[in-house]
């Protein structure tokens, strides 16, 4: 609220960072400054097309706030093309002011030998046949959804079950609770939080991924299972055709019967699973924060 605050009143904040000759926020909070140029980096803007998935103040917050953080910032950086059109779209903001940089994958999400996959596996008592889905569990995620899709899954694969990684977020409640009217309790398992450590063997263990979101400004998951050599099918949303490319197989979000169908296909089709693996490996590459680190600084550079 103080930034919120500072920005509506020109009041600047440069006693908060004496010496700076750039200021760059990497969320959406910008501090008003006084001759210094300023970079906004926009993740998303799931506040504005999904309001219902916000708590009510963050989503009051986000929506007075971010058309204000972009008009003031002197440059922006979109993690994607999708995102960098829903900023022209909704804010109206020039195009030209626009930066897309695209993240990636940390170095340790790479194949692993299979005996640390192994050793993984019985650490966490992953099941023998499983689906993973990698995300905080939140409504954008469409997780209910991919819980209709795994249940008629399961009546051609009894032994299928859904594994879960990453934390609780917000508005949860209802999620949980279908698992349980479904009496699917025993068979879609939550890990929680994974560390770092592990969570690359967990990716490369599953039989198949699966990232039904109805919305992302990025899609980090797809990379990460990607370059872990683990397939994923992914609904076809914008910035998920940005990030997965050729290699990860598509479906409408909004259709159980489509999901289903396309994870069908990929749990029963090697063929079509090893070519994609390969794809995924070749796609995951194209990424790197080396990169991201370059064509940030060329921005900074402008400023200079």
């Amino acid at each position: 609220m103080a930034v919120l605050l500072g920005q509506m009143g020109h009041i600047p904040f440069n006693r908060l960072v004496p010496g700076a000759t750039l200021f760059h926020s990497t969320e959406h909070l910008l501090l008003p400054m006084h001759g210094i140029p300023t970079i906004l980096t926009v993740h998303d803007l799931i506040y504005k097309l999904f309001p219902a998935y916000h708590k009510k103040l963050n989503y009051w917050y986000l929506n007075l706030a971010m058309p204000l953080y972009c008009r003031r910032a002197d440059a922006i950086i979109a993690v994607s093309q999708a995102s960098k059109r829903d900023i022209v779209h909704h804010y109206g903001i020039d195009p030209a002011k626009i930066h897309v940089v695209y993240e990636a994958a940390a170095s340790h999400f790479q194949p692993l030998p299979p005996a640390k996959i192994a050793q993984v596996r019985q650490t966490y008592n992953l099941p023998a046949q499983f689906l993973l889905h990698l995300s905080t569990i939140e409504p954008r995620k469409n997780l209910s959804r991919l819980l209709d899709a795994f249940l008629a899954l399961r009546q051609h694969f009894p032994q299928l079950c859904l594994v879960l990684a990453g934390g609780k977020g917000w508005l949860f409640d209802d999620f949980f609770a279908k698992i349980e009217t479904l009496g699917l309790q025993d068979v879609v398992l939550p890990l929680g939080w994974v560390p770092d450590a592990d969570l690359p063997a967990i990716l490369a263990a599953a039989d198949l991924a699966v990232q039904p979101s109805l919305y992302e400004g990025f899609g980090l998951p797809l990379l990460e299972h990607m370059a872990c050599g683990q397939v994923v099918a992914a609904s076809h949303i914008g910035s998920h055709a940005e990030v997965g490319g050729e290699a990860a197989a598509y479906f409408d979000p909004e259709n159980v019967e489509e999901i289903t169908a396309v994870l069908h296909r990929l749990l029963t089709n090697r063929d079509e699973y090893h070519h994609r693996q390969q794809l995924g490996l070749a796609q995951a590459a194209k990424f790197s924060w080396a990169r991201t680190a370059q064509e940030t600084i060329a921005i900074y550079d402008q400023f200079n």
